[in-house]
């Protein structure tokens, strides 16, 4: 039998543990490809389902392979693939959830409408850190419709989700306000070119008066959610736009109707765990692919590093708090 190293899950849970396994190495399959996997990170999704497990209605079954993102190299392609060849280095979110098997192992069989090429001024590591938030803050941003000239509020843009809104609302030609709560988040949003806000320091109706004249931003890209979103509301201009990446919550929406906000709640898992529309995902990489090769957008990775056998480590420092950008697993050699 030809096998692989993954890390697995047996039971989920607070005090989850990854243990080391051979598990059979997976055969492609039509309209898929075998990607020798290099690097992939660490999400806040993946930190929930590690968690919560069942109460989550995208966990797989156990033992489970989790992990979402991955970069890599194909090495063998299925029936039907057009746009890939053996090695091409690629990189995509193509598992980790329902019956997708994910990308803490050696190898990924991978749905090819859900990859794209790996933008070439990149390496592993980095383009392992960008699908999964990359998509979410592309496609937060074009559901929110955004233009050229406005005025762009990322809340939490030293994160994963937040660090890749702030680069892209640029790109797209708004001027871009973020909040950050300490001198290195604050570092981060200036180094990628926003205004960096102070939420510890300063009421939004302070920074709305300040950066808007009391008017309200245009767009507002919520990574930080829950509660936060509050915040997002009293510092949208009058019909406004309003994108969430964590919307898990009751809220009261009587300021979003007196100010005749939109409301747009991005959960980009939905064509990997439907299987609808996978394609759009394949289209929103190449178009990030182009921007990070244009030098629109650069991911930021966290200074900690870590192994395929660290995964445990590397979940704890993302739920510590203390990240700046991307957690990333890879064989740093």
């Amino acid at each position: 039998m030809n096998n692989m190293k993954a890390m697995l899950i047996h039971a989920y849970g607070e005090d989850a543990v990854f243990e080391p396994a051979e598990v059979e190495k997976p055969e492609v399959k039509a309209g898929h490809v075998l990607i020798k996997i290099a690097a992939s990170s660490v999400n806040t999704v993946d930190t929930m389902i590690r968690k919560m497990g069942k109460e989550l209605p995208l966990a797989p079954e156990t033992p489970a392979i989790l992990g979402m993102d991955v970069a890599g190299t194909i090495e063998a392609v299925g029936n039907g693939v057009k746009d890939f060849s053996i090695g091409d280095e690629v990189y995509g979110c193509a598992g980790g959830l329902a019956d997708l098997p994910g990308t803490l192992a050696e190898y990924l069989v991978a749905d090819s409408t859900l990859i794209a090429q790996k933008p070439k001024n990149l390496s592993m590591p980095e383009a392992a850190a960008l699908p999964l938030v990359a998509i979410t803050a592309y496609e937060g941003l074009t559901r929110a419709g955004i233009k050229q000239g406005q005025k762009v509020l990322v809340h939490g843009g030293s994160g994963g989700v937040g660090h890749v809104a702030l680069q892209l609302a640029t790109h797209f030609g708004a001027n871009v306000y973020s909040t950050g709560g300490g001198e290195k988040q604050i570092a981060l949003i200036e180094r990628l070119g926003g205004m960096a806000i102070n939420y510890k320091t300063e009421t939004v109706e302070q920074y709305v008066a300040k950066h808007t004249g009391g008017t309200g931003f245009d767009v507002v890209f919520d990574s930080v959610g829950g509660a936060n979103m509050a915040n997002s509301f009293k510092a949208a201009t009058l019909n406004g736009q309003i994108a969430s990446t964590v919307a898990l919550c009751e809220l009261d929406l009587s300021v979003a109707h007196f100010k005749g906000l939109s409301l747009h709640v991005v959960f980009m898992l939905i064509p990997m765990l439907h299987n609808v529309k996978r394609e759009e995902h394949g289209e929103i990489l190449r178009n990030v692919t182009r921007i990070v090769e244009s030098g629109g957008l650069t991911p930021v990775l966290d200074e900690s590093r870590f192994s395929l056998d660290q995964v445990g480590q590397a979940h704890a420092r993302l739920e510590s708090g203390q990240a700046i950008g991307k957690v990333v697993l890879a064989d740093w050699a």
